[in-house]
């Protein structure tokens, strides 16, 4: 799909200025947007927001389709009447760094409570928004709810640790669970239904403004998940319930053992024989939340590395055909035109290029590996075709000036002075800006580390380091009007000003 040429920003609602120790989708994120208005961008580009498990990743989710309770905005509920304002008073003021446990043991009672006010309050309006939502998404919700409510009874533990009879969701047992728990099945349901309220508002205010939302799928889903312990029979695994084969990718120059992901990998050939159902309702839930979609990994379409469930490494792993055009086609006939980016970088061969040029999906391009040597020149402007999504850096790369001042060799540092010339420790990040925002790319994204100029200190992922990452924000003096006009001149310079009509249509769950 082609798009016009347009420019963005990526950044994380967890890394918003709000209060309560967590970006969300209160009135920073609002205020977000209008920067981004004034900036003249026409897209924001998100993480996954599911809501996470292991190592707090938003790419590491309980579920492929349910929202993270920590992005609702107390104060949004506070307005609703949901929650009192005074119990809203020790909320902190915005932090540079996310401390995930304070969060959770601070804000999830307090979305408790305010499911609990909606539960006993709610009527007319409110009621029928909130049953309308039910309906609608009861294929997922009422699977997840059940699934988290038993894994918080069980101490947050996988569920191939629970009770033998919970794991393998054997009817009797799940419908005691159900008797046991109505009300905090009822308060998980709420919460949902409040976080795609809120998230339906904040989308509504980016289409007035005339911003997109470019959100982000990861191909592979955590082996602790609703959706592998509700569909098991989609997933390599064994008679035990754990994993046959998981995820990863093979050795390589940066590790001699390569990246065990762990992730279940999908039994395509039972996917197909349904249709690719479970993949075309992924698909249509992530096409309702957000306008274009970032495949993540989208070299397994095509063939993905297949480890051992029991090895410790990656190295004994072997490439397997992925499900091809064929995946591609059932989604299209379901769904229509696909808005997508293909997270086509690593270790790409000849078919992952020539399955994404037959999709015609755009290929994304980081400036910062364009630098090592000649075979590296893909990923500089003069090399760009329009149909390439061009990043200075992503959520896994260090910021622009943190790479320079740690992670660039002499080599890449000299190559990138000559191209640049002449460059500076100072002005790094912005030439890199501006070349990206001056290239032929469709698409230009920026993060807002780069925009901010910030250096290591700001970085949002250190990939297979499991522990420390996600936890960076900005804070709310750093969103100034001067920054937001600095980038305005660019985006009218590069020809990159938006040009989306304001969407009239009131989101489905969202009443102004």
């Amino acid at each position: 799909m082609a798009f016009a040429r347009a420019s963005g920003i990526l950044l994380h609602p967890t890394s918003l200025p709000s209060r309560g120790g967590i970006g969300d989708f209160g009135p920073a994120a609002h205020q977000f947007v209008d920067f981004l208005a004034a900036a003249r961008q026409a897209l924001w580009q998100v993480l996954p927001l599911g809501p996470t498990g292991v190592g707090d990743s938003p790419y590491s989710a309980t579920s492929a389709f349910a929202g993270n309770p920590l992005l609702i905005s107390l104060e949004r509920l506070a307005e609703r009447g949901w929650i009192a304002r005074e119990k809203l008073a020790a909320l902190p003021a915005p932090t540079q760094y996310v401390d995930y446990a304070a969060v959770q043991a601070l804000k999830l009672p307090l979305l408790c409570q305010a499911a609990a006010s909606f539960q006993q309050e709610a009527g007319g309006e409110d009621r029928a928004r909130f049953d309308r939502f039910c309906q609608e998404h009861r294929a997922w919700l009422e699977d997840f709810i059940l699934f988290d409510v038993i894994r918080s009874r069980y101490n947050r533990e996988s569920w191939h640790k629970w009770p033998g009879e919970l794991a393998r969701r054997e009817p009797a047992a799940l419908e005691r669970v159900r008797r046991e728990a109505t009300d905090e099945l009822s308060r998980a349901r709420i919460i949902q239904f409040f976080f795609f309220e809120q998230w339906a508002a904040l989308r509504y205010a980016c289409h007035r403004r005339g911003i997109s939302i470019v959100g982000d799928i990861a191909i592979f889903v955590s082996f602790d998940s609703a959706d592998v312990w509700t569909n098991p029979g989609l997933f390599y695994l064994r008679p035990d319930g754990l994993p046959e084969f998981v995820a990863g990718v093979p050795p390589d120059a940066f590790s001699k053992t390569g990246q065990r992901w762990g992730n279940p990998l999908y039994r395509w050939d039972v996917l197909r024989s349904r249709g690719y159902d479970w993949w075309v309702a992924r698909m249509r839930m992530a096409l309702a939340t957000c306008d274009v979609v970032r495949l993540d990994h989208f070299r397994g379409f095509e063939a993905y590395w297949a480890i051992p469930g029991g090895d410790a490494t990656a190295v004994n792993g072997r490439w397997v055909p992925g499900p091809g055009d064929d995946l591609f086609h059932a989604l299209r006939h379901h769904l229509g035109s696909l808005p997508l980016i293909a997270e086509d970088l690593g270790y790409i061969t000849p078919e992952v290029h020539a399955l994404r040029d037959r999709l015609q999906i755009p290929s994304m391009r980081v400036m910062q590996f364009g630098f090592a040597d000649e075979g590296a020149q893909m990923y500089l402007p003069h090399r760009y075709t329009p149909n390439v999504v061009v990043y200075t850096g992503t959520h896994d790369n260090d910021t622009t000036l943190g790479w320079w001042r740690n992670h660039a060799t002499q080599v890449e540092r000299d190559n990138a002075t000559k191209y640049f010339a002449p460059l500076g420790e100072s002005d790094v990040a912005w030439a890199f800006i501006k070349a990206a925002e001056s290239s032929v790319a469709e698409l230009c994204i920026i993060p807002m580390q780069d925009v901010l100029g910030l250096g290591s200190e700001a970085r949002m992922n250190v990939p297979s380091v499991p522990e420390g990452n996600w936890r960076w924000r900005a804070l709310p003096q750093q969103f100034s009007p001067e920054l937001a006009l600095k980038l305005a001149h660019l985006a009218e310079a590069t020809q990159r000003l938006p040009g989306m009509q304001p969407s009239s249509e009131q989101p489905a769950y969202f009443s102004a």
